[in-house]
């Protein structure tokens, strides 16, 4: 009967942490400073319009959804700013506290952004722009180590 336990718990533990990581995206920023504040890990604030921004779809597939990035959010807090066209994706006081952040961390409007912030909301870096017909995103890696590596 121990066998058969101890089977049983090898074979779940396997399946367990054989599964992919999924990406755990807060949406309120003043619970991403406390948890960053708990946490001593940097904020990456990341700017989408997800039904509407080529770029962002583009940079979703060949950074975020990359297991290398996985590995490395693990040592971040991940906050998404996401600002869509259609209004079923997120609620409007949702996109109203999105809209204020846009205001206040992105004047320009720009998309796809990313920006480093410390738990003060303290902006150490921010990384815009994605290129459709490069997709290369080596920069958004060089740029979330720096990151990393100085906080």
């Amino acid at each position: 009967m121990k066998k058969i336990v101890l089977f049983l718990s090898l074979i779940v533990t396997t399946v367990v942490f054989s599964q992919k990581r999924e990406l755990y995206w807060l949406t309120d920023f003043e619970t991403a400073k406390e948890i960053s504040k708990e946490a001593e890990k940097p904020i990456l604030m990341y700017f989408t319009g997800s039904d509407w921004c080529a770029p962002c779809i583009m940079l979703q597939e060949d950074f975020f959804a990359t297991e290398r990035f996985k590995k490395l959010s693990q040592r971040l807090i991940l906050l998404k700013v996401d600002i869509p066209r259609r209004m079923d994706i997120i609620s409007e006081e949702q996109l109203k506290a999105n809209k204020k952040l846009l205001s206040k961390y992105n004047k320009k409007g720009g998309f796809p952004n990313i920006i480093a912030l410390n738990h003060k909301g303290k902006v150490l870096g921010n990384q815009g722009s994605y290129s459709s017909s490069l997709r290369d995103p080596s920069r958004y890696f060089s740029f979330v180590t720096m990151i990393i590596d100085n906080y």
